[in-house]
């Protein structure tokens, strides 16, 4: 079974080639890319074309990968011994299973999204090694080993805000979701937006991608905002001639709320602004 991309998302040739590469080889697929270039919503789309199971597994900062496992918690049982609760003989009751675990112990083997791994510790990758090469994993209260059914796909993002560890890279397939071009942007929209007016897109897209070249922005607008952006052009029925001015001295786009998510690039739009009207005048 191959993965070929879905109604809903424009998948690249070279990313369909991960993909599959990642199933024949059984390694972890670990997805790069700057956030909004739909890496979490892979793991939906590949789960939903190959009609598997999704498990996700969202990571935090405090996320340490024993929570991947399972959990103990030895306060419960603690206080219900002391309580005389008859639960307390039995260990299981207070082990919680995690992620990895509901995904191993699946009747078929199910996709298991670990999203954005680098948001954890530095440590957190390592500490999965072993669980993801042998895919299976030692219970010390239970003296149980618990190993996979079935070998579920796994999905590994990652925002690049951290380097994740050599060892960790060796066993995953890699693949860098590299920012859409335009011809791939007007596909992405045609197929959240059927059937919208060309020149709309066309503008828009001018737009967009001018102000992804300003030099010093400190977030560049991604798919997802470019999407939110022509959502609100729509609702507004702006016209059309509104974004095929190019008078420097308007060089914030209409409804920049969408596409610039911080001051800092707000100010550099108005002092661009500003320079232009100084050099104009």
């Amino acid at each position: 079974m191959k993965f070929t991309g879905t109604d809903n998302y424009v998948a690249t040739e070279d990313l369909m080639v991960a993909v599959n590469a990642a199933i024949a080889l059984e390694r972890p697929l670990l997805i790069k890319g700057e956030p909004g270039t739909g890496k979490t919503v892979l793991a939906y789309e590949v789960a939903k074309a190959l009609d598997k199971n999704l498990i996700e597994w969202h990571i935090k900062s405090t996320t340490k990968a024993q929570q991947g496992l399972y959990e103990y918690d030895a306060v419960s049982r603690l206080r219900d011994s002391q309580l005389g609760d008859e639960k307390v003989h039995d260990i299981r009751n207070y082990i919680s299973k995690g992620k990895m675990w509901e995904a191993f112990t699946a009747d078929v083997a199910p996709v298991l999204l670990i999203d954005e791994v680098d948001k954890a510790d530095i440590e957190f990758p390592n500490d999965l090694l072993l669980e993801l090469d042998r895919m299976e994993f030692f219970v010390y209260e239970t003296r149980e080993t618990i190993k996979a059914k079935h070998r579920p796909l796994v999905i590994i993002t990652s925002n690049n805000e951290k380097e994740l560890p050599d060892a960790f890279l060796r066993r995953c397939f890699f693949h860098y979701i590299k920012f859409p071009d335009v011809a791939t942007m007007e596909d992405i929209i045609e197929v959240h937006y059927p059937g919208l007016q060309r020149d709309l897109v066309r503008e828009a897209l001018n737009i967009f991608f001018e102000v992804r070249d300003v030099p010093g922005m400190k977030k560049k607008p991604s798919t997802s905002e470019l999407l939110d952006w022509l959502k609100l052009l729509m609702i507004e029925d702006l016209p059309l001639e509104i974004l095929r001015e190019r008078d420097p001295k308007k060089l914030i786009p209409p409804l920049h709320g969408a596409l610039l998510k911080n001051e800092q690039d707000v100010h550099l739009f108005e002092k661009l602004a500003f320079m232009s009207r100084r050099e104009g005048n």
